[in-house]
């Protein structure tokens, strides 16, 4: 099993002058679910070298286990800060294709053509794709092999817009992720704030929140072990 994770490399929270990145838990649950399974993991993120990290995921209320043990971590810790720059990496050489969130996404990796190219080689290529929280917002201008957007269509979830009123960047975000999903035309589903809720549509797998990231890793886990 060759897994590829792609990670903002996006810091800067629009005009607020605050720092964002990807969210620590969203990447370290789900790596080490896969991780733990056998799976040969690559890190890749727009810029190359050492992605940024949301501040706000290294808060003492946002840490799991997972996250303490990726804080202790230090082999992870130098591979995250050598990843390869996205377009070097192509969908012929892995199995599936995972996309933590946190909000930086939203900025680089939706605009980013390496990012859309990759996502449709790996549908074409009828390989897995994940992601979950603010990343299904990658998916934005991606199309699926029948040319209408990847998601049209398809049961997904991603970060709501009560969440985002939550956490008061509503008005800072550049887009909705729950309005964008739904304005594609997915078939968009939700749960109560902050609870998990992991949604897969053939091999597509979407996740809502934090919460859902290790739930979003054992389904792929899962559709990997049938291929």
């Amino acid at each position: 099993m060759k897994v590829l994770f792609v990670l903002t490399s996006h810091a800067e929270l629009g005009e607020t002058g605050k720092k964002t990145g990807f969210w620590v838990e969203e990447f370290a649950a789900p790596y080490y679910v896969l991780a733990d399974a056998g799976a040969d993991i690559a890190i890749a993120s727009p810029l190359g070298g050492e992605p940024p990290v949301d501040p706000s995921s290294e808060a003492p209320g946002a840490q799991t286990e997972a996250t303490k043990r990726y804080n202790g971590d230090q082999e992870l810790q130098n591979k995250l800060q050598n990843t390869i720059k996205l377009s070097e990496v192509k969908a012929d050489d892995f199995d599936a294709v995972f996309y933590p969130g946190g909000h930086g996404p939203l900025w680089d990796l939706t605009a980013s053509d390496e990012s859309v190219a990759l996502i449709e080689s790996f549908a074409k290529q009828y390989k897995p794709v994940a992601a979950v929280c603010h990343a299904p917002a990658v998916f934005a201008r991606v199309k699926g092999p029948n040319g209408e957007p990847l998601v049209k269509g398809k049961n997904v979830t991603g970060f709501t817009n009560s969440e985002e009123e939550g956490v008061k960047l509503t008005e800072v975000v550049p887009f909705l992720v729950e309005e964008k999903l739904k304005e594609l035309g997915g078939n968009y589903s939700k749960v109560d704030d902050w609870q998990p809720h992991v949604v897969r549509d053939g091999l597509l797998i979407t996740g809502q929140n934090p919460a859902s990231s290790e739930g979003v890793a054992k389904e792929l886990l899962n559709l990997l072990k049938k291929q």
